[in-house]
């Protein structure tokens, strides 16, 4: 699980919990600018395509707020489009078709949210490129805001050129394209999926990784969308605690042992291993399953497959999931509780981790 993706590095690291340790004797948040942001603000920018300046939050429900109200600014536009079961956070524009805990729990879509609040959030199936044409052609839209690898319906990958496709049609129609990199960002790569995959969006969000296991988020862009900001421009967007040392601190050091592409290698090899002897082990009990990873994040789905968007997820068999997601804690496996949210490897898994793992899994998938 990971703290559902922060602790790339494992929940404790010693170097970070030093630094932390050193920061808070000079104090924890002083509600105003510090060095460290500027630094990891650098890093930020250093590291990812398409973020000129970038404006730190608290949370990603916090830096995906922050996003929809720029976007809006900037394109003087007010519809958006999403993805079925991509999450984007609580925001109420964004709780419609959210994927995760909402489908998980069996929740309506946005309980307590006004009618109005979600009026201009439109919603496409991930990976079909023609419905999201239709969409651009029928509305004015300020921008298209996906999660690059879909995490929150389960792993989902996106398809061969659909990325690239969405970067032609939000290019065509005027509207912007958004990269929720809150899972992604600084786990598939240290610049993200956007590096990883050579698609470059407009606007970015951030979150997890870059704080360190500490709360935080972050919303970067192109350095003329970014100026809609205030104190730049009109656009207004606060938080007393957002950029304070604390995280600032944890996510500079997490970010330091990132850096170079060793710390990537070994997460890819450590997490193929992992998800590969999994499916092998539940194919050789005779179940239907299919998955796969990139870089530290995995997942897999009780169906054949494949599965390109949430209503392919759907067809999993959740509660054969739910039987086995049981027995593997039972054996002191802790997984995501969900059939419909992705797994996270870190630097601190070791191959007697992930062997473990498989063997665990192996009896399990024998029981059911």
């Amino acid at each position: 699980v990971g703290t559902w993706g922060p602790a790339i590095i494992g929940h404790a690291d010693d170097d970070v919990l030093k630094a932390l340790q050193d920061q808070m004797a000079k104090g924890t948040s002083f509600g105003a600018p510090s060095a460290l942001e500027n630094e990891l603000a650098k890093m930020v920018i250093d590291a990812v395509p398409s973020v000129d300046m970038v404006r730190f939050t608290n949370s990603g429900t916090e830096a995906c707020m922050g996003m929809i109200r720029l976007v809006r600014a900037y394109t003087k536009r007010e519809k958006v489009i999403k993805f079925e079961g991509c999450y984007h956070g609580h925001a109420d524009a964004f709780l419609v078709q959210a994927g995760s805990g909402v489908a998980t729990l069996g929740l309506p879509d946005s309980p307590g949210v006004p009618a109005g609040a979600t009026s201009g959030t439109l919603c496409a199936p991930y990976n079909d490129l023609a419905a999201v044409e239709k969409l651009l052609q029928e509305n004015e839209v300020a921008a298209v805001i996906l999660e690059p690898v879909v995490g929150n319906s389960g792993f989902i990958k996106p398809v061969e050129g659909f990325l690239q496709g969405l970067r032609e049609l939000t290019t065509k129609y005027g509207a912007l394209l958004v990269f929720d990199e809150v899972m992604t960002g600084f786990r598939i790569s240290y610049g993200g999926a956007q590096e990883y995959f050579g698609v470059t969006p407009d606007v970015t969000t951030m979150g997890k990784v870059i704080g360190g296991g500490l709360p935080v988020g972050a919303y970067g862009g192109r350095k003329e969308i970014m100026e809609m900001v205030a104190p730049a421009g009109p656009m207004y967007q606060a938080g007393t605690l957002s950029g304070n040392p604390l995280a600032m601190t944890a996510g500079i050091k997490t970010m330091e042992k990132l850096k170079g592409k060793e710390a990537y290698a070994q997460l890819d090899r450590t997490t193929e291993k992992l998800i590969n002897g999994i499916l092998s082990a539940a194919r050789d009990a005779g179940h239907a399953v299919c998955g796969g990873h990139i870089s530290g994040m995995f997942g897999f789905f009780f169906c054949e497959g494949p599965v390109n968007s949430f209503a392919d997820a759907t067809k999993s068999d959740t509660e054969k999931f739910a039987k086995w997601h049981r027995a593997m804690l039972e054996r002191g496996i802790y997984l995501a509780p969900s059939q419909y949210e992705a797994g996270f490897m870190s630097l601190a898994h070791t191959d007697e981790d992930v062997e473990r793992t498989i063997a665990a899994a192996k009896e399990v998938f024998a029981t059911l």
